[in-house]
């Protein structure tokens, strides 16, 4: 992990059934600088009923054309294919994060050793999923959207029962692409203030929308701790998964972004000066000067003396202790003052 916040890449179906695709977007998720790819494992038989309608919101826009069991297959990586890009997950460094949609999934699962896994918002009411899922003793990452209060709350209950390692909720909204009034980034605060649980943004604004790289940074100083984006291996061909997807390109740019954005918060507390800021002090803090010439011998007043940036002189607060002072020797028009050049400072 190269910062504060754990940034994951999600492949989801973007690869688009093929191999090839998936170990490319997962060098792609390295190369950009990410800490992990998240990937979704899934067994059609026992995930879905044939005759599951299609239409918009379930699959990506234009797959709509053809039942989504069917597509869904096509699409979907074998067991072994996923060993194959779980290989290449680990050879470049990265966590595997797995979202597993059913049991058989989830039994594969654990067999690539994850380094955390997914619940996904579908088996929030499929009480011996969660169990399975929660006794594996893994960090567990808790998609919340679509979620009420009550449910979040009972499902962490179930995890904790059951041994499940760390907890982090995962929200964002569902929707693809997910619209900006949608988005409640503000709600971040309410899940982490109600649970006491690290939270992270699941962002699903539209790629091709600025704003898409900025919603993950303004979720930062919520408290987030982590960031899960989508990305895909070309957006522009439009395939699963597309609408909130980055390219490989993109998703390094929000990675740059993200750790400036850890360095420019700081931390949450009063700290002594830097060297930046003492230098910055230095330059600009006006220092006590002579406003004319001042005589040897001569009796220093108020009006002789004047704040000014300067390179010499003592700090202004100090004007008091010249006040009424002899001159050493003479003091020429904007000399910095200095003790050594005066007699009998006030006291």
């Amino acid at each position: 992990m190269t910062g504060t916040i754990y940034v994951i890449a999600e492949m989801a179906y973007s690869h688009d059934g093929s191999v090839d695709l998936a170990e490319r977007i997962v060098r792609d998720a390295a190369s950009a600088g990410a800490d992990a790819i998240s990937i979704h494992i899934t067994h059609m038989p026992d995930y879905m009923v044939r005759d599951y309608g299609t239409g918009a919101g379930r699959v990506s826009a234009g797959k709509e054309t053809s039942p989504i069991y069917d597509y869904l297959c096509d699409i979907s990586l074998s067991f072994d294919q996923w060993e194959r890009v779980a290989a290449v997950a680990r050879e470049v460094g990265l966590d595997l994060v797995i979202m597993p949609n059913d049991g058989p999934s989830l039994d594969f699962a654990v067999t690539l050793s994850p380094d955390a896994l997914v619940v996904p918002p579908a088996c929030f009411e499929e009480h011996d999923f969660i169990d399975a899922v929660g006794r594996q003793g893994t960090p567990i990452y808790l998609r919340v959207g679509g979620a009420t209060l009550g449910e979040i709350e009972s499902v962490i209950e179930r995890l904790r029962a059951t041994g499940a390692g760390a907890i982090t909720l995962l929200y964002g909204h569902q929707n693809y692409p997910t619209s900006i009034a949608d988005t409640s980034l503000r709600f971040l605060e309410c899940l982490r203030n109600s649970f006491g649980l690290p939270v992270g943004i699941a962002d699903h604004v539209d790629a091709d929308d600025d704003f898409a790289l900025m919603a993950p940074l303004l979720a930062i100083p919520l408290g987030i701790t982590c960031i899960e984006k989508h990305i895909t291996h070309d957006r522009a061909k439009r395939g699963e998964d597309f609408e909130s997807a980055l390219n490989g390109d993109e998703l390094a740019r929000l990675v740059t972004l993200v750790r400036k954005a850890e360095m420019a918060l700081g931390v949450p507390h009063a700290a002594g000066l830097d060297a930046s800021s003492r230098k910055y002090r230095g330059n600009v803090r006006k220092r006590l000067v002579a406003a004319r010439a001042i005589a040897a011998g001569e009796t220093i007043t108020a009006d002789a003396l004047i704040a000014k940036r300067s390179d010499a002189g003592v700090s202004p607060a100090h004007k008091a202790l010249f006040v009424g002072s002899t001159a050493r020797t003479g003091i020429a028009a904007d000399q910095g003052m200095a003790f050594d050049l005066i007699v009998g400072a006030a006291p």
